[in-house]
């Protein structure tokens, strides 16, 4: 079978729009709330749960045959909490102040919904290269929502992204204001919800055509 058959094609775009795990499937959407009021940490985050259901996809993948069916459960979070320490350390050593801006929501990825629903619906009933990337698409489908929701919660509420002013002095002067509002979580489950309303509706209206 070739790598990138239509069912592994599949696998890796389908989560970035029609099976998007926050916008269709509705899953991780604490930590989307919780780490969105800036860009950078949003991007930080969406890598490394990335990363983490990528390859913990591959290990339960590789494994999934000799693991007990009483026991499986712990085993995938065995797998993912060895993972999720990994990402934390590197984080610490090389961007250590978005380490601490993210706090303990990378530690929480070891129980995100995303990360234990692929691991159970996909890796355990696929071979290792479909479930990496099943794992690639479902964090990058997370990373891209965390990302529209955290450039629009630092524009608005900061005049800034990733840290650089976007909204220039002139505006200031002519009387604008950041919207406060923005970097409050109620923000965050708006946004949200304005994205899910948005591909809904595109989707139902093409699906009527």
């Amino acid at each position: 079978m070739s790598i990138f058959s239509k069912q592994n094609r599949e696998a890796l775009i389908s989560p970035l729009n029609l099976n998007n795990p926050i916008m269709v499937q509705v899953l991780g959407i604490c930590s989307a709330l919780a780490v969105t009021t800036q860009l950078k940490p949003a991007i930080v985050m969406g890598l490394a749960v990335t990363v983490i259901t990528a390859f913990s996809n591959v290990f339960i993948s590789i494994i999934r045959k000799t693991i007990p069916n009483r026991i499986r459960i712990i085993v995938q979070l065995v797998v993912v909490a060895a993972l999720v320490t990994i990402v934390s350390q590197v984080l610490k050593a090389v961007a250590y102040d978005i380490s601490v801006q993210l706090s303990v929501y990378v530690g929480l990825i070891i129980t995100n919904c995303i990360l234990m629903g692929r691991l159970e619906a996909f890796a355990m009933m696929n071979k290792p290269w479909p479930s990496f990337l099943d794992g690639i698409g479902n964090g990058l489908g997370y990373a891209l929502i965390l990302v529209i929701v955290g450039g629009v919660r630092e524009l608005l509420g900061r005049g800034t992204l990733l840290g650089f002013t976007i909204i220039p002095q002139s505006c200031y002067d002519a009387g604008y204001i950041n919207n406060g509002m923005m970097t409050m979580p109620a923000m965050a489950l708006i946004l949200v919800g304005c994205v899910i309303w948005v591909h809904r509706a595109y989707f139902d209206k093409e699906a009527k055509k």
